[in-house]
């Protein structure tokens, strides 16, 4: 789903009002929560040698912009897709077999835009041949597939990113600021949709055998909901139930590899903190697509806006109280708040509008100086399988009905 937004307006009023003026205002020099840094964009003599797998998705990033990376090899099974690849990026090597690019000596990092059943195979594979990896969500589609992952970053001693765009949303790096100048007070209940109605027009290919996307579980693909979650409250989800909606008869669900009867699940977790987090995943569902998240705190709440809506909104109490219907209530104050495209933490050529929110030249920025820089990307191996693996138990909880299941933690970087 893509939604690029207007270039980015002064909001300093509110800014003030909330205390953000250094985070909005002053960012040239800002640090933020997950090491991404503002740049000035100044060419470097270090250079990122990036791979791309998939010329459908991969498409979507800016390696050949980013003055540190430049595209040495490109991967797909199709001519045409190589051909529109090697046409963007101004590359002259392509693959047909993913193993190859992984194994080529001009290629330092390799980005795998597959679909989601390959990630594992593909970053570990990648990783075994010394090659640094970003990876498109999820992490993985199984338990064993994620704890592969985790064993192989930790074996090869290379660096791993998941492109979670949500993490970078405009919205959601204004609410990681806001959180990490204590803003929010307490943040004790978060919530989180991804509505995306239509996909059964992706579920088979035009000869009519299925893609991996037929039947595929609502909860499997968790990371756009709980990669706003995770990062903001700064919690791990620890406890899950969750139920779904659907019919395993219904001739769009029927006979999928997945064995799965839904078509939308909602979860709701405990975190670390004792908080309460609720993940709602439609694929059939009238409303329009949407990726959103609220986050509702004891000083400052803020929601992002659903479908047809105009606007994030932010509240906060003020000193006082006013009497409504001869009860008080606390004197609380709702605005919209104008959220910035954040343009000031990237380099100079990748100031300008990208999908999924503004995220992707942001994750464009962050994998390239991580590698660079060797140091852990802000989505490493330890939080995409934060994002991860509470989908994936949410999903076996509906599968029972709703039972009580934990969630392992996988630790941090």
């Amino acid at each position: 789903m893509s939604s690029n937004g207007p270039d980015r307006r002064e909001f300093f009023a509110h800014a003030a009002r909330l205390g953000l003026g250094a985070a909005i205002a002053g960012t040239t020099a800002a640090v933020l929560p997950g090491g991404a840094r503002a740049q000035s964009g100044s060419k470097s003599a270090k250079m990122l040698r990036v791979g791309v797998i998939g010329g459908r998705f991969g498409l979507r990033f800016y390696w050949h912009e980013h003055s540190n990376s430049i595209v040495t090899a490109v991967c797909d099974l199709r001519e045409d897709r190589q051909a529109s690849m090697k046409e963007m990026f101004g590359c002259d090597r392509a693959y047909t077999d993913w193993r190859e690019l992984t194994h080529d000596p001009n290629v330092d990092a390799v980005a795998v835009f597959t679909p989601a059943p390959l990630h594992v195979e593909m970053a570990v594979g990648a990783m075994e041949a010394g090659k640094h990896v970003i990876s498109a969500v999820p992490a993985g589609v199984n338990r064993e597939e994620c704890e592969r992952l985790l064993e192989a970053v930790k074996r090869t001693g290379k660096l791993y990113m998941m492109a979670e765009t949500s993490y970078y949303r405009r919205e959601i790096i204004t609410a990681r600021q806001m959180a990490a100048g204590k803003k929010f007070g307490e943040i004790f209940h978060s919530e989180s949709e991804y509505h995306h109605d239509g996909l059964e027009s992706l579920a088979f290919n035009p000869d009519g055998s299925p893609t991996w996307r037929h039947g595929y579980p609502p909860m499997l693909y968790p990371t756009h909901c709980t990669g706003m979650i995770v990062p903001v409250t700064g919690e791990r989800l620890t406890e899950v139930i969750c139920t779904g909606w659907g019919n395993i008869e219904d001739k769009m669900l029927k006979g999928n590899r997945w064995n799965n009867p839904f078509w939308s699940e909602t979860a709701f977790f405990k975190t670390s903190g004792g908080h309460n987090a609720q993940v709602a995943i439609y694929w059939k569902v009238a409303s329009g697509g949407t990726e959103r998240s609220s986050f509702f705190g004891s000083e400052m709440s803020l929601q992002m806006p659903r479908p047809g809506a105009h606007g994030t909104l932010v509240a906060y109490r003020e000193k006082g109280e006013e009497i409504k219907n001869t009860y008080a209530e606390s004197k609380i104050i709702t605005e919209e708040l104008e959220v910035g495209n954040h343009y000031d933490l990237l380099p100079e050529p990748l100031r300008h509008p990208s999908a999924h929110g503004g995220s992707h030249t942001h994750i464009t920025h962050e994998f390239v100086t991580a590698c660079l820089e060797q140091r852990q990307p802000s989505v490493n191996v330890h939080e995409a399988l934060a994002y991860t693996v509470p989908g994936i138990i949410a999903h076996a909880s509906a599968l029972e009905g709703g039972t009580l299941k934990k969630i392992p933690d996988y630790g941090r970087a």
